[in-house]
């Protein structure tokens, strides 16, 4: 038998029926489906409940029958939310100011500049990533208070200080920015040597403007992590006067008691700041992505 008719057979007996590829497609769209609604159900109820009257929370209805907007307003009054506000902006910024200058200046020695120690050093910081939060709490918490070697001010309890300070140096964004300035092509460095750049103007104006995807990406998570931290500023602020919004939603569940609707109303408002930076950052991110032209 010639081969020439044998080959077309085989390829035929290997397609996928029609029947078998909507049965194939109609299970993954279930498995998706069903992990969307787990997923979706936790903030539905929140906010179906921060809508609901404190009768309707008892009952547990699934939408309210008339939305209780005044809920927010309660809420916002009731756990004095407006100067938490401030302050988890005021910490979340001078956080991320200090996280994107180390990181950015980090990475692009570690990535692109060779000098001593460079691989030793680069491992410690890797090191760092296996060290679990909670066993460097307490030696964080003795440095804040100077009992390791002295601070301006002698200790930096109830101070902006000790909630910006620690946050703004991360291993992690380290290792991205690294790993992808370590990916820009040396073709790059040569035409920019020749025009006489040296690494901080080529870092500017060279670096910075491809790498909008992993900047973004070190933003978006330093934002989230500084928004919802809730234990360091629990332990670093005995006061009103620098606790960011988390602390005071917890100060607020302590009072507010069995009232789930303003609780729940106390939720929406913690997380509405993350969701629209997500948003307004989502389609520059995408865009970062997409144009940088860099094969790793």
């Amino acid at each position: 038998m010639d081969n020439s008719t044998v080959l077309p057979t085989l390829k035929k007996d290997k397609k996928e029926s029609p029947a078998s590829r909507i049965l194939g497609k109609a299970g993954l769209y279930l498995i998706l489906i069903v992990g969307a609604v787990i997923f979706i159900f936790p903030f539905f109820w929140m906010i179906s409940n921060s809508l609901m009257t404190l009768g309707e929370t008892i009952t547990r209805q699934v939408w309210p029958k008339v939305p209780q907007w005044i809920n927010y307003k309660e809420a916002w009054d009731g756990a004095n939310f407006s100067k938490y506000f401030i302050n988890s902006v005021a910490v979340t910024l001078g956080t991320l100011t200090g996280l994107l200058f180390t990181s950015i200046l980090a990475g692009y020695a570690f990535g692109r500049i060779d000098f001593k120690g460079k691989d030793i050093l680069f491992g410690l910081f890797l090191a760092t990533m296996m060290i679990p939060e909670s066993v460097t709490l307490i030696p964080n918490y003795l440095l804040i208070r100077g009992n390791i070697f002295p601070l301006p001010g002698g200790t930096w309890i109830n101070t902006y200080w000790a909630l910006t300070v620690p946050f703004m140096a991360n291993a992690f964004s380290i290792f991205l920015l690294r790993q992808f300035f370590a990916q820009i092509p040396n073709e790059l460095w040569d035409a920019a040597r020749i025009d006489g750049c040296d690494h901080l103007r080529f870092l500017v104006q060279i670096v910075m403007p491809i790498s909008k995807a992993p900047i973004m990406t070190v933003l978006l998570f330093g934002f989230t992590a500084s928004w919802n931290a809730f234990q360091w500023p629990l332990l670093v602020t005995t006061r009103d006067t620098w606790r960011p919004l988390m602390v005071g939603l917890y100060g607020f569940v302590q009072e507010a008691g069995p009232y789930t609707h303003w609780l729940m109303a106390g939720a929406v408002i913690t997380i509405i700041p993350i969701l629209i930076v997500y948003f307004l950052t989502q389609k520059q991110f995408t865009q970062g992505i997409a144009t940088t032209g860099l094969k790793g």
